[in-house]
């Protein structure tokens, strides 16, 4: 390591230089920042249910509609010319907003006496005791309005092209006399792509400020702790740079990039600045640097490795925003990692540093007590079988989480509106599916897929099944052949094609295995050709996560072995460093399930991304060990004084500033913050009094009387 510091220390300038050129050319690419609010479009392609969904909408020409539910003061009804007045006015408003293809509620297009399209004056003119007759006459009025006339649907088309963009429009739109709220997908993707804006403007700077106060109190020196951030720091400008310029958008998922490679890359620059204040009394910059790499340095390569393994098992998922946020939160990683080999030994070099860590508020106290934790093996059995039977009575209950809004907060106005959409109607975006169905065939048809409807909304979890059969009791015999032949064109756009009829399961509160039984169902049914929708293709999605996090924690778990394996040579401290870890997922997985969390798109790849991290500090823990193995007996106290406080802290600081995360306004990434508390403070404790109970008992004893 002499050699590399003599190069790092003599040739500061050009590295600095290097490392600042590539920093502005990062900079400038952010310029081409872009998000992609669409949720649906990254899961809905590469799944078999996604897939489903996209060909029958393409098959029926339907996109996903925005629902507009009108409510009503207590005891009126629409069945009331004034009130149907305003709910016309409300579908005319939502027409002419730009983008809108159409419009449909259960008013009438057209004036059922003149066959002119029916206008404000018309309604006007009915009396109040004929409009029942009047939206009893409309097929789909038992879909759109409430049973006690209370609540109207407005089923509003957007253009394919824009779909967030009209939906931004769309939600504005106000009819005084009617609390309207909106739900629907392109409602999804409006909210989310505002509160993406607030998350990037918001998040990181708390992130920094809070990683800065804890390195703080355990260096107790403002410029060492500003230093150990930075590498993370540029290495997420770097990611973020890298990502924009390669025209790719920055979603829900990957969003949180940033934030990973800032609070997981500063490890290697804390525990650099830590080494490097020990050696403060040394006048030489060049002896510091080596001495500093001499312990920190192979540590500091296998825990870059060891992360990047972790955030890179993701890519076995094959879900696209799970992928790259695995590619490229491996990249920061590695980008921080060469910043804080480089360019960090490169800036600290000139600057005199004392050792004021004993003035720290995490200093030595925090030795003391870990030294106090290990020198029996009882704390670390007491542990180990605390961890096991919380993991035994928790992991059964792990489940996925079906509820596609499980990014929005509880009282998210998004969520509301859909709570209140789906009290009144049925589920605010809905299963879709396909009877099969020959419009030259058989009347009897009619008949079965009735019988079938009727089956289908005995399952848990449904609340009603519409398709055009249920149309057939308020349409004439020539209307419905009409209907069936393509001839008829309805409300609720196209729902007969040359071979099947497409139908809308409208659920009530239902879960995971409510799902999964109406699935068995569909698949045992031979009049139901598809069954798709977001909420099964959100549960697919979650499933097919799990399983590949399988695979990819045993992968990692193997990377890492080999890694350890090399680096250490010596079998017993190459298990002894993956027991931690073990320990840790079993505890972070059981805390998943028993908080209520469960498994979704981004909390389903969490326990890959603490193998990575948490591998850490077990990676420098052995080193310090190694190191201090030479001097003879009590050489895990030996290392618990140089690696016991930086491991500390940065567990701290990863706990602590992902607190941050609490301000976003989006659920997932509390979800995030909870788990990773979990994760690393287990993670921390597991190295530092588990692990020493793994090795030899000279490690405790006190070394010989020189």
């Amino acid at each position: 390591m002499r050699r590399l510091a003599e190069f790092i220390v003599h040739r500061s300038k050009l590295v600095l230089v290097l490392t600042g050129l590539v920093t502005l050319i990062a900079v400038g690419l952010l310029f081409r920042l872009d998000f992609n609010a669409d949720v649906a479009s990254f899961v809905l392609e590469g799944t078999p249910t996604g897939t489903e969904f996209l060909e029958l909408q393409e098959k029926y020409d339907t996109t996903d509609p925005i629902n507009a539910m009108a409510s009503l003061p207590e005891g009126e009804t629409f069945i009331d010319s004034d009130n149907l007045i305003l709910l016309f006015r409300l579908e005319e408003a939502l027409k002419e907003v730009d983008g809108v293809e159409a419009a449909v509620s259960f008013i009438p297009a057209s004036n059922p006496i003149t066959g002119s399209p029916i206008t404000e004056a018309d309604i006007a003119s009915i009396p109040d005791e004929l409009l029942g007759g009047l939206v009893a006459n409309n097929p789909v009025s038992s879909l759109l309005l409430s049973e006690d006339g209370r609540h109207a649907l407005v089923f509003v088309s957007p253009d394919k092209a824009d779909l967030t963009g009209v939906a931004r429009e769309v939600i504005e739109v106000e009819v005084d006399g009617l609390e309207i709220v909106y739900s629907g997908n392109p409602v999804i993707f409006a909210s989310v792509l505002d509160l993406m804006s607030l998350f990037l403007l918001l998040i990181p700077p708390v992130v920094i400020i809070l990683l800065i106060g804890t390195f703080y109190a355990n260096i107790g020196d403002r410029r060492l702790s500003v230093l150990a951030i930075i590498p993370a720091a540029l290495g997420s400008i770097w990611t973020f740079g890298l990502i924009f310029g390669l025209g790719l958008k920055a979603d829900i998922v990957t969003i949180i990039v940033p934030i990973f490679v800032i609070v997981m890359g500063s490890a290697d620059g804390l525990h650099f600045v830590t080494h490097f204040q020990e050696e403060a009394e040394n006048p030489d910059p060049v002896d510091r640097v080596a001495s500093a790499l001499s312990h920190v340095g192979i540590p500091m390569i296998l825990t870059t490795v060891s992360t990047a393994a972790g955030f890179l098992s993701l890519l076995a998922t094959n879900v696209d925003p799970i992928e790259q946020l695995g590619l490229f939160a491996a990249i920061g990683i590695v980008f921080a990692g060469i910043i804080s080999f480089f360019a960090l030994p490169a800036a600290i070099s000139h600057i005199n540093v004392t050792a004021s860590h004993e003035k720290a508020l995490i200093g030595p106290s925090v030795n003391r007590a870990l030294k106090s934790l290990v020198k029996t093996r009882v704390p670390a059995m007491v542990m180990t079988v605390v961890i096991v039977g919380f993991a035994a009575f928790s992991l059964p209950q792990l489940d996925v989480n079906p509820d596609q809004l499980f990014f929005f907060k509880d009282d998210d106005s998004v969520r509301v509106a859909f709570e209140k959409t789906s009290e009144v109607f049925g589920g605010a975006t809905p299963m879709i599916g396909e009877f099969a169905f020959d419009p030259a065939g058989s009347p009897n048809q009619v008949d079965a897929i009735g019988e079938v409807s009727l089956e289908m909304e005995a399952l848990p979890g449904v609340r009603e099944v519409f398709s055009v059969v249920d149309m057939a009791g308020s349409l004439s015999e020539d209307q419905l052949q009409a209907v069936f032949s393509g001839q008829m064109e309805l409300p609720l756009g196209k729902m007969v094609s040359e071979d099947g009829l497409r139908f809308t399961l409208l659920p009530e509160a239902f879960d995971s295995e409510d799902l999964q039984g109406w699935v068995a169902y569909a698949e045992s049914e031979p009049l139901v050709t598809v069954l798709t929708g977001m909420p099964l293709v959100w549960d697919e999605i979650a499933r097919a996560v799990l399983d590949a996090q399988m695979l990819s924690l045993v992968v990692a778990f193997l990377l890492v072995a080999a890694l350890l394996a090399l680096a250490y040579r010596r079998l017993r401290e190459t298990l002894a460093s993956l027991a931690p870890i073990a320990l840790t997922i079993a505890a972070v997985l059981g805390f998943v399930a028993i908080s209520g969390i469960q498994l979704n798109l981004l909390t389903a790849v969490i326990s890959s991304i603490v193998l990575g991290v948490g591998i850490d500090y077990a990676i420098h823990f052995v080193a310090a060990i190694d190191i201090a193995r030479r001097d003879g007996p009590g050489y895990v106290y030996r290392a618990l004084d140089r690696a016991g406080r930086p491991i500390v802290a940065n567990a701290m600081g990863i706990a602590v500033a992902l607190s941050a995360l609490w301000l976003s306004p989006l659920a997932i990434h509390a979800q995030v913050s909870m788990i990773m508390w979990v994760g690393m403070i287990v993670s921390a404790l597991t190295a530092l009094v588990v692990l020493p109970a793994l090795l030899p008992k000279a490690g405790i004893e006190d070394p010989p009387p020189a």
